[in-house]
């Protein structure tokens, strides 16, 4: 598109977005009486406004009903997993019976890794991405030690070559090449948390593949942000958070893609519960553990519907929206930033912001290293109730959200730097 300066562009291209109506769907915070110019998404996601009735029908069902709420009344809790399914599908690229909304993103990575990981022999390494989110490293390194390994040994890094930024595809394919007789799983985040990059995940699971490689995915910052199509891409497994672009709430309910390939494999180990196990046997009580032949089969406890219920009211307005019609306005509103900030830089005697993220490799967020006077511009943003985030050193992160934020939005966030600068 032609974009330009004007704050009248911002306003037209605004009038004429087909999502315009989905901001008044959420709840907005306030600074000084005004709506906020809220832009970290990428951190958590903002309220639904139907957030609120959706957790009172759930109180109104426990009320009614006690623990019959679970089989009784207009929306019987049973059947509210199911009702997350179809439109998550859609999002992740999978099919219904490969996804099981449960736990949060962390503990999904710990069971994926029981069943997953299998080092044998001289193939025990585990590939990861350099400066993975440290929940991540963490995930590695305790679960590493519990099975009484190393994780010096086992734990091999891929980050930028010196002087770059970002990770080069050909560099972790060639890792892949070289160590294969060595590596037991490549484990890589979608998106990463700091730079903002996309990785081609089919490009990594593909080579992987090629010498009987299992591969997962951290997708806390690629579910409800970038198109991904785990099924079509053969992925082993993927776990997600639901409240960043999924916006379902702080400590959301999590997701887990686990390909079907695997839903009948009774030779793969993990751990087990009561809510993973054969449904139409579940209330018989009986010893020995059957698992659901999908996804739900690595499901463990009784999930709360309390947390069903925010992430039922997201959903629904992801389905409203269209999930195409999202991506869509996503590239519209990420290639407009990419244009100011363009912008920003030629007006000044020298460049005064290095954009981290790719230009094409990237989703929403956007990582900029200020080169000059970070802190101050951080803290002027924030001051004028523009809300980033920042990173050590030197880094902001903003995320435009097309479910909530505007081209307006956009354009209030490059007349703000321009003005401190």
């Amino acid at each position: 598109m032609n974009f330009n300066t004007d704050r009248s562009f911002a306003v037209a291209m605004d009038e004429v977005d087909p999502l315009k109506g989905m901001r008044e769907r959420f709840i907005i915070p306030k600074h000084n009486g005004h709506e906020q110019t809220y832009l970290l998404g990428n951190s958590l996601g903002l309220q639904p406004v139907t957030s609120r009735e959706h957790i009172e029908k759930v109180l109104q069902q426990w009320a009614s009903y006690g623990v019959e709420g679970f089989f009784s009344g207009k929306d019987p809790w049973m059947n509210y997993h199911d009702q997350l399914l179809s439109p998550l599908s859609r999002i992740v690229g999978a099919k219904t019976h490969e996804i099981s909304v449960m736990n949060q993103l962390t503990v999904n990575l710990h069971l994926m890794l029981v069943s997953f990981y299998r080092p044998d022999g001289v193939r025990k390494k585990i590939l990861c991405e350099q400066k993975a989110f440290p929940s991540d490293q963490y995930v590695l390194e305790t679960y590493i030690r519990h099975l009484g390994m190393d994780p010096e040994e086992v734990i091999m890094e891929i980050g930028p070559r010196t002087g770059e930024d970002t990770i080069r595809l050909e560099d972790i394919c060639a890792a892949i090449d070289q160590y294969h007789n060595e590596i037991a799983l490549v484990f890589w985040g979608g998106i990463n948390y700091y730079t903002g990059q996309l990785f081609d995940m089919q490009a990594i699971t593909a080579t992987a593949h090629q010498y009987g490689i299992r591969v997962g995915f951290d997708l806390a910052h690629a579910a409800g942000n970038v198109d991904l199509q785990l099924h079509d891409w053969d992925i082993d497994f993927a776990c997600w958070c639901s409240y960043k672009y999924l916006n379902s709430g702080p400590g959301a309910v999590g997701g887990v893609f686990i390909h079907e390939r695997y839903h009948a494999d009774t030779t793969l180990p993990r751990l087990a519960g009561w809510w993973g196990y054969h449904k139409p046997t579940r209330f018989l009580m009986e010893k020995g553990f059957k698992a659901i032949e999908s996804a739900e089969g690595w499901q463990l406890s009784t999930p709360s519907m309390l947390l069903y219920a925010c992430h039922m009211a997201a959903l629904e307005i992801v389905e409203r929206a269209g999930w195409e019609n999202i991506l869509a306005k996503q590239e519209k509103l990420t290639a407009y930033l990419w244009f100011l900030l363009d912008e920003l830089n030629r007006a000044q005697p020298e460049q005064v912001i290095q954009v981290l993220t790719p230009r094409q490799e990237r989703g929403c967020q956007v990582s900029l290293f200020m080169l000059k006077n970070g802190r101050k511009i951080f803290d002027g943003l924030m001051g004028q109730g523009i809300i980033v985030d920042w990173r050590e050193p030197n880094v902001i992160r903003l995320a435009p959200v097309p479910l909530y934020n505007t081209f307006a939005d956009i354009h209030r966030f490059y007349e703000a730097i321009k003005n401190m600068l």
